[in-house]
């Protein structure tokens, strides 16, 4: 039989396992800083284990790295299942993997030595902008030149939020990310000022929603459909949700520079959108967590649905957190505190990470020729430690951070300030270790992850080709 009969999964493969890689060791730094904040001699008075490096190192290790390879992982997975076709290119898709982990790895060398642009989720220097530039152009090829050669009419909405996340991710970055070179690792920004903040942010909410999560959306519609053996509860409210959700979200990214230089017009529209957000977002969620009518039994037994299903909990959380922050009067109390820092992890932990990881357990076998994971009972383990993890992070957070704001603005008869900042760093203090607790977990439940995959590969012993699928041998939508 003709190797373009069989659907490459080679590269899905490799970024799954790289998936693990990568959120261990970006989870990893997220633990030693998270310790630096109550044991700050943990730096070793080493410049490049300094917070201010290892910061943007666990950012862009877990968006971009853990993330992206999440997305790389699936989007190629899914986009050969629901076209019924193999990827448009083999070595196409060698060159987008190994390109991403030449990004990655420049990243993790890069930034711990202080190169930076010093632009949050952004920080990488110019040359390694160009890379990511010519690497995803690749991937867009990759995706969309399958799309094209599709053998069914319809064009699933999966890939809808994956295509949709691919050329927003393109435009975004190369926008925001021209700078004039002065030296081999060092650049300025073409933009001055506020509208360098402006063109920052636009850039920095639109990585959260398309990045974070239009791409993770694709994900859902098509893995929480065949996990639960259901067609999507409304394939007409995927259709809205879609275009509500890329009409209104890129223009919600003033809203994290309230209270700023930025013309208060501006703030405002901010704002408004970002609440109008509300809708698409809870239509979105609530069509997944339908998916499930009639077969809510599975969730006794199945963990990997688990964690597709709780991930959208945690995604109408952080989507209803979000606009009520965007509102000035609440961004007045919120911002700078920690109450940000829990609203990104509920996000980033709960959503994306619990969201990608269910994926991942669900197509690992698959690709290998396999049924099942290792594993079954490790996975649930993995379900419980995660959340319980995610818990204790979030919630000390908002606690901390509400409390920080009220402190902060808190004022005595004369006008003068009740409390100075020391004395609200000092009541802060034991929250920093409920959230290192918090984290440990999570990272322990990723090393878990990484022992069933280990063992899963073991089982398989060698990777059976999957045979394409004619457009009437299964169902077009999933």
């Amino acid at each position: 039989m003709a190797e373009a009969s069989f659907y490459n999964d080679k590269v899905v493969r490799q970024f799954a396992v790289m998936t693990v890689v990568w959120g261990i060791v970006g989870m990893a730094v997220g633990v030693l800083i998270a310790a630096q904040l109550y044991w700050p001699a943990l730096n070793f008075d080493l410049p490049w284990l300094s917070f201010g490096r290892l910061r943007p190192l666990h950012t862009n290790a877990v968006i971009f790295a853990f993330g992206g390879c999440a997305l790389f992982a699936t989007s190629l997975h899914v986009v050969q299942r629901t076209c019924h076709v193999r990827l448009l290119s083999d070595g196409l898709a060698s060159f987008v993997f190994w390109g991403w982990q030449l990004v990655i790895l420049s990243a993790a060398i890069s930034l711990p030595l202080g190169y930076t642009q010093g632009k949050e989720y952004a920080e990488l220097e110019w040359p390694i902008d160009i890379v990511i530039a010519v690497v995803w152009v690749a991937y867009a090829v990759l995706f969309f030149g399958t799309i094209m050669k599709r053998r069914v009419k319809h064009i699933y909405v999966a890939n809808w939020f994956f295509g949709a996340f691919i050329i927003a991710v393109a435009l975004l970055h190369i926008v925001n990310s021209i700078a004039i070179p002065v030296g081999a690792m060092k650049s300025y920004s073409v933009y001055g000022g506020a509208v360098d903040a402006m063109v920052q942010w636009w850039y920095g909410h639109n990585a959260v929603g398309f990045f974070l999560t239009a791409g993770f959306l694709g994900m859902m519609y098509y893995y929480i459909p065949k996990q639960a053996g259901r067609p999507v509860y409304s394939y007409r409210l995927s259709v809205v949700h879609f275009w509500a959700l890329i009409a209104v979200y890129m223009w919600a990214g003033p809203h994290h520079l309230h209270y700023t230089a930025l013309p208060d017009w501006a703030q405002s529209l901010g704002m408004v959108f970002s609440l109008v957000l509300l809708a698409p977002s809870w239509g979105g969620a609530i069509n997944g967590i339908l998916t499930l009518s009639g077969v809510w039994h599975k969730l006794r037994t199945d963990p990997i649905l688990k964690f597709l299903i709780v991930s959208l909990s945690f995604y109408m959380m952080s989507t209803f957190e979000g606009p009520m922050m965007s509102i000035k009067t609440v961004n007045s109390l919120s911002h700078y505190t920690d109450w940000t820092i829990g609203h990104v992890h509920s996000g980033a932990l709960g959503w994306v990470a619990m969201v990608s990881i269910g994926s991942i357990y669900m197509l690992l076998p698959r690709v290998l020729g396999l049924k099942q994971m290792y594993s079954t009972p490790w996975i649930d383990a993995h379900f419980w430690v995660h959340t319980i993890g995610v818990v204790f992070y979030i919630a000390s957070m908002w606690i901390a951070g509400v409390m920080q704001g009220l402190m902060w603005r808190a004022t005595n008869a004369d006008g003068t300030l009740t409390y100075s900042f020391v004395e609200s760093l000092n009541v802060t203090y034991p929250y920093y270790l409920v959230r290192l607790g918090g984290g440990v977990l999570v990272l322990a439940g990723m090393v878990l992850m990484a022992v069933n995959v280990w063992k899963t590969y073991q089982l398989a012993k060698s990777p059976v080709p999957q045979p394409v699928l004619p457009p009437d041998a299964s169902q077009a939508r999933g």
